[in-house]
């Protein structure tokens, strides 16, 4: 089915993966996930698509940021929701079982972008879009193979 055309929402039925996204121009991503790789939690915005996630989904981490930069952008770990997303004092969050890679096992947005299985990618096609985006059941197929290279 692939990822929904604009203004189609988002169903369990298509869902493959959601994807979190955090920028790394405005925070010391990598200098965190040095430290420790591990993602328990992260925030998201509040739209329908919170009241969807349940625990055991699969989640991806996207990185952000400035092309001109000599950071590689994309996908940067793997992971799954541990449960539904719920409202703390800052807003909305879900709870995560997600391990960053090491900075060479990390996808640049670049190879994925010349897949033409993911061409219609929602983080490729809206970058500054929901946060959390995503990721179609073919699409997320796809992005596993190059998570196991």
């Amino acid at each position: 089915m692939g990822t929904s055309a604009a203004g189609r929402r988002v169903t369990l039925d298509d869902l493959g993966a959601w994807l979190v996204k955090g920028n790394a121009d405005q925070a010391d991503l990598a200098g965190r996930f040095r430290e420790d790789p591990r993602v328990t939690t992260w925030c998201v915005q509040p739209t329908y698509r919170i009241h969807l996630i349940r625990a055991g989904q699969p989640v991806l981490f996207w990185a952000s940021g400035s092309r001109s930069r000599a950071t590689t952008y994309g996908i940067w770990g793997l992971g799954h929701t541990t449960g539904p997303a719920h409202e703390e004092a800052h807003g909305w969050s879900i709870p995560l079982d997600l391990v960053i890679a090491e900075p060479a096992d990390r996808v640049s947005r670049e190879e994925l972008r010349h897949d033409p299985a993911l061409h219609d990618l929602e983080v490729l096609r809206l970058p500054v879009g929901a946060n959390p985006s995503f990721v179609s059941v073919e699409q997320f197929t796809a992005v596993r193979r190059y998570l196991s290279r």
